[in-house]
This record gives C-alpha cells, sequence and structure tokens, in this order.
C-alpha cells in the first residue's frame, strides 16, 4: 500500500522533507555529526567532495575518502532528531519515492556518529575517546515504535529495578551496537563504555543552575549500577536513539565518542577541537582500512 502524502513527505523537486536529499545524494556508510559545522571539518579531510545540501540543521556532505564514497550528515541536538534523520535516511534507500511503496529489497545502511560527552566514572580521561558498546536510552522516544523483545532485555530489566525512577515515567531502553562495525573501529586508542542517553543536556543530564533537580540521585544511581562486566560511562543525547532506530530498521550502528567532561571531577578539555579533529581522522582511517 502507498504511503499518504501526509506520513512521507516530499519538497517540490521529489526530495526527503527534512533533509532535503534525493536517493542518489548519499552513500552507504554515513557519518552523523550533531553540530552542522562538523559536517566540513569532515568533509575537508576527503578526497573529493561531489554534493553539498542543506535545510534547517539538517547538512549533507558526500564525497571519497581512500577511494570510499562517505556521507556526513548532520543530526542537530537530541534524539527528536534523531528520529527525523533516521528514518528519512532509511525512506531514501529503502522506500521507492515514486511510488510511495516500501522497496522489495532492503538495503542496509552503515552509521558511525561521531559526538562529544561527558563522562560520569572519574577515571575516563579528558579527552580521550569511547566507543559505545551500549546505548541506554532515558528519553523515551523508541517507547513510540513497536520494540519486540531484545537481546538486552535481561540489562533493561536489571538498570530499571536499579533507578528506581518509575515515579518520574522514566523508563530505560537498551540497545546494543552492531558487532561488524565494533571490530572495523576498535583498537587500543578506543574505551569501550555503555552510554546513557537523554533528551537534554541539563536537568535531564543532572545539571542545575537556577532550576532544581528533581531527579536528586541522577549521578548517585548512575555511577553505581553494575551489570556483569559493564558500568554506565558516559552522557549525552542521541547514541541509544542511533542505535534502536538502526535495530528496528536493520541498519549498522556504531558510537564514537570523545570525552570533553568529566561529570564526577568537574573538569573540561582545554582544546576541545583538536580532540575532535583527532577522533575525525581515526575514524575516516578505520572506516576506510
Amino acid at each position: 500500500m502507498a504511503l499518504a502524502a501526509s506520513e512521507l513527505i516530499l519538497n517540490a523537486d521529489g526530495s526527503i522533507y527534512h533533509l532535503n536529499l534525493l536517493p542518489e545524494d548519499i552513500a552507504s556508510t554515513i557519518i552523523l555529526v550533531g553540530d552542522p559545522d562538523r559536517v566540513a571539518k569532515v568533509s575537508a579531510y576527503f578526497d573529493r567532495i561531489e554534493l553539498k545540501k542543506g535545510k534547517r540543521e539538517f547538512l549533507t556532505h558526500t564525497g571519497w575518502y581512500n577511494h570510499k564514497r562517505i556521507s556526513v550528515v548532520s543530526t542537530g541536538i537530541g534524539t527528536d532528531n534523531i528520529d527525523i534523520v533516521l528514518n528519512e535516511l532509511d525512506a531514501l534507500v529503502n522506500i521507492d519515492l515514486g511510488t510511495r511503496n516500501v522497496k522489495p529489497s532492503l538495503t542496509a545502511l552503515e552509521f558511525v556518529r561521531i559526538g562529544t560527552s561527558g563522562a560520569i566514572q572519574t577515571d575516563i580521561a579528558i579527552d580521550s575517546f569511547l566507543m559505545s558498546e551500549y546505548g541506554i536510552g532515558l528519553d523515551g522516544l523508541l517507547h513510540f515504535y513497536d520494540v519486540a523483545a531484545t537481546p538486552e532485555t535481561t540489562f533493561q530489566e536489571a538498570l530499571t529495578a536499579h533507578l528506581g525512577w518509575q515515579e518520574k515515567n522514566i523508563a530505560p531502553y537498551v540497545f546494543k551496537c552492531d558487532d561488524s562495525l565494533k571490530e572495523k573501529l576498535v583498537s587500543n586508542r578506543i574505551r569501550l563504555g555503555v552510554t546513557v542517553t537523554n533528551a537534554g543536556f541539563y536537568g535531564p543530564q543532572g545539571r542545575t543552575l537556577r532550576l532544581q533537580n528533581g531527579v536528586t540521585d541522577f549521578h548517585e544511581k548512575l555511577g553505581s549500577f553494575r551489570f556483569e562486566h559493564m558500568r554506565l560511562t558516559n552522557l549525552e543525547m542521541e547514541t541509544a536513539a542511533i542505535y534502536g532506530l538502526s535495530a528496528l530498521l536493520g541498519h549498522k550502528a556504531i558510537s564514537m565518542n570523545v570525552i570533553l567532561a568529566n561529570r564526577t571531577t568537574g573538569m573540561f578539555s582545554k582544546n576541545p577541537a583538536a580532540s575532535m579533529n583527532s577522533l575525525i581522522q581515526y575514524c575516516l582511517h578505520a572506516i576506510t582500512a
């Protein structure tokens, strides 16, 4: 059955609504960055750029690096934007935009998030690189989708019981990274971690400016959780949504974080731009090696 115009929204030129892209505009390997300005910082390392498009905070550069075609797309901040970006990128490869029908043969994309994050354990160094082996969502996005039981159900149940935040209507969801991308990007430079994703930067990450936090045991509960050999390592605003939607849609995803802040020690990077550039170069080399 063809998707209605209100469900699959296209621009006048036939491009997907928010991203302003046509199917031929994107590569099968896509780097996701939050900051639109970071798109050009990634594509500056490309051997050749073949396309630049943008609309609102969603910028896309597609080009070639080490004989591999790669797209870099800015998502903006937060899981609400991830919902737009992941669904529209999937639509570009798995829905015929002319007939509005889902294609009989589906394509799996590779998503590599390159982002910033704050550590919640004292031993995680500023400017270090952390790969999110798991993404923990406290934001609720995935609860709006039909999510069957996942291999991480036991993990999810243990975390829910530990946090005890049901009265705050906080129900965590848990998704794992793609193992093939993990093997491609892991090295002795990379720490493996369990990343917590939430819907905001201040209260939802336990920060207090003028408003007092309603979850008074936020850092204590996150920092003390243990499941098998794992602990929660860092906080940010996109990873769990990327992992969850990728898993449901049949794509592969990995999240690479540069640790700019440590919330337990109060420290922040003295040169965040240099640390981010280093992670960008590391990821491009690993993706194409």
